[in-house]
């Protein structure tokens, strides 16, 4: 099976450590490597780096084989502009395509957390199987929820399906996303839904299919693209019809359109997160209200729920009865907000575009 992770957008809503010179993906948000390596070496051990894709924007490129050395640089898949996933994954099927139509392929991104690695491979390796044997044509790889989480889509089970080894699979019952806290409470509590990673194995071939079907503007000047892929004229047409691709998402574009029938839902509790947000991010390491998590040389008294990041070494960085805050310590900027006004962050870094501070954002 071929793996591609897409490692493209800007993550503008972790601010300050994510930039748009060099976002999220790319940073060392837990551990000590970014989680674009962490999604490679996931990976990298079951299915080789040879049938792994890093699929990103063209500015991006430089970091991503400097980060990624052992990933054949035939391997990195470029966008010139961004236009959300749509268009992102329509261009890596229509290469994927190429290689081996009906061959099995899972779509992974780069900015998300596992704590359970073996689990994901099993969920991985099983969905390949159900591809490969024709039982499904697309598979939705699932966490198994751990709480009443507002910040993440939900996908509902249908019916159980049958079992693959120890786990069991589920027809696809419904796509939810980011529902209200109090329906997330009541989804939660009648355990038929599981997050969505928006992990999925299926087949270029069917995924084609579905543009030509559901997004046929789309299909068209994806086929317009696929028809130069191995020419001289490649990049050309790639620069001419990108561009004018419509920006919208994967799941807007294809995914609500998928045949419940012959679509299926694996989940297991891999300790999958997406720190979307700081306080996501927070979230997701420690959901214990009465806990904090911290990063760097960091001193704390009396504080609860709050995440603490310094990446100044040179410099200490004091907490003292904080309640639901996030500060973070870069060498030029400091963010320091309450975990319930972090949306606003997002638009006051947007702001910035255009004026003397451009360059911090």
């Amino acid at each position: 099976m071929r793996i591609v992770i897409f490692a493209g957008g800007a993550g503008r809503r972790l601010w300050p450590i994510s930039r748009e010179s060099s976002p999220k993906q790319f940073e060392p948000i837990v551990g000590d490597e970014s989680t674009v390596q962490m999604a490679v070496d996931r990976v990298a051990p079951a299915y080789g780096f040879d049938n792994i894709t890093i699929a990103t924007n063209e500015r991006y490129v430089e970091i991503v084989r400097r980060q990624l050395p052992l990933v054949p640089s035939g391997n990195i898949l470029i966008e010139p502009v961004r236009r959300d996933l749509g268009p992102a994954v329509g261009l890596a099927m229509a290469h994927m395509g190429r290689q081996g139509a009906d061959e099995p392929v899972a779509i992974l991104w780069s900015d998300n957390y596992i704590e359970n690695v073996s689990a994901f491979i099993c969920l991985l390796q099983t969905a390949e199987g159900l591809i490969a044997n024709k039982t499904a044509d697309i598979v939705f790889i699932g966490e198994t929820p751990r709480f009443a989480n507002e910040n993440l889509g939900w996908i509902g089970l249908g019916e159980m399906a049958g079992r693959a080894g120890e786990l069991l699979y589920y027809r696809f019952g419904s796509l939810t996303y980011r529902p209200p806290l109090e329906r997330c409470r009541e989804i939660f509590a009648g355990g038929r839904h599981v997050w969505n990673t928006g992990f999925f194995v299926t087949t270029p071939a069917y995924v084609r299919q579905q543009y030509r079907r559901y997004s046929p503007q789309l299909w068209a000047q994806l086929a317009d693209i696929e028809a130069s892929i191995g020419t001289d004229a490649y990049d050309a047409t790639l620069r001419r019809v990108y561009p004018e691709m419509k920006s919208i998402s994967f799941d807007d574009a294809i995914l609500t359109h998928v045949d419940a029938e012959r679509a299926l839902v694996l989940h297991s509790e891999m300790g999958w997160s997406d720190p979307g947000t700081l306080y996501a991010l927070k979230e997701a390491l420690n959901p214990d209200p009465e806990a904090n998590v911290t990063k760097g040389l960091v001193i704390d008294t009396a504080s609860r729920d709050s995440l603490l990041y310094n990446y100044e070494p040179g410099k200490l960085v004091v907490a003292v009865g904080l309640e639901g805050m996030i500060v973070v310590n870069m060498d030029d900027a400091v963010l320091i907000v309450h975990k319930d006004y972090i949306p606003l962050v997002k638009r006051v870094i947007n702001g910035l575009q255009g004026t003397e501070l451009e360059s911090y954002s």
